[in-house]
């Protein structure tokens, strides 16, 4: 069964930095994409962050400059640095592995940015 695990959020000050990770497990890590994306309340699902399974690598606009995606193959982790923090990336963020027809989740993790 495929699992992906999210770690790392929580609670920070603007300005301040975290650093998200997503462990999978029961998938060739390597060639998958890797993907961040966040909802925040009443607002859809966007994209943050993407990596494919050969490093390149594409932001949102509102991320970019401050957020880098990365990953190791032989951890089967992806990670995302979030720094210069601002209230408006108060989501839930939540971990994507795909490849072709193959889409899979994590469950989610709470970032919250207080001003």
């Amino acid at each position: 069964q495929v699992q992906l695990v999210e770690s790392g959020g929580g609670l920070v000050q603007a300005g301040g930095s975290l650093r998200l990770s997503c462990a999978a497990s029961a998938i060739t890590f390597s060639i998958y994409a890797m993907g961040w994306y966040r909802q925040a309340p009443g607002k859809q699902r966007e994209l943050v962050a993407r990596i494919t399974s050969d490093g390149d690598t594409n932001y949102a606009d509102s991320v970019k400059g401050r957020f880098t995606i990365s990953r190791d193959n032989a951890k089967n982790t992806v990670y995302l640095q979030m720094d210069s923090l601002k209230p408006d990336d108060t989501a839930v963020y939540y971990c994507n592995a795909n490849r072709h027809w193959r889409n899979y989740w994590g469950q989610g993790i709470q970032v919250t940015v207080s001003s």
